[in-house]
């Protein structure tokens, strides 16, 4: 049971700085700039990051879950299409997606549930598969 919280907070605080750095210091201006021309203002209060932290420690345990069940690459591949490609299809359609942001989302949130997954395996002592 502690490897477990363990690779879930690992996997979490991972997430976290990958989000942060992602989306606050490398693709802020991508945002900002989709919002404002939709006439509408980014949300960042507080409250908005602290929920980004949230789903940060939620996608963690989904990791840690599947890597029980499933087979390290297939755990990647079905959390990185069942969390992001959907989160993609849901806010693109509200138009609320920067689409050019896709070119470096793609492999900078794949490397993100990849290294999550690894930090997982690797805590709980699973061979890779």
């Amino acid at each position: 049971m502690q490897k477990r919280v363990l690779a879930f907070l690992a996997a979490g605080v991972w997430i976290s700085i990958s989000e942060f750095v992602r989306n606050e210091l490398l693709f802020k201006s991508y945002w900002l700039e989709k919002y404002s021309s939709i006439g509408m203002v980014f949300p960042a209060e507080p409250i908005n990051n602290g929920l980004w932290g949230v789903w940060s420690f939620m996608l963690a345990g989904v990791i840690v879950y599947l890597l029980h069940r499933l087979r390290f690459v297939e755990t990647i591949v079905v959390v990185w299409f069942s969390v992001f490609v959907l989160m993609w299809v849901v806010i693109g359609n509200l138009n609320v997606l920067p689409m050019g942001l896709l070119v470096f989302a793609v492999p900078l949130s794949t490397v993100e549930v990849a290294v999550a997954a690894w930090l997982g395996k690797t805590i709980l002592g699973r061979p890779a598969a």
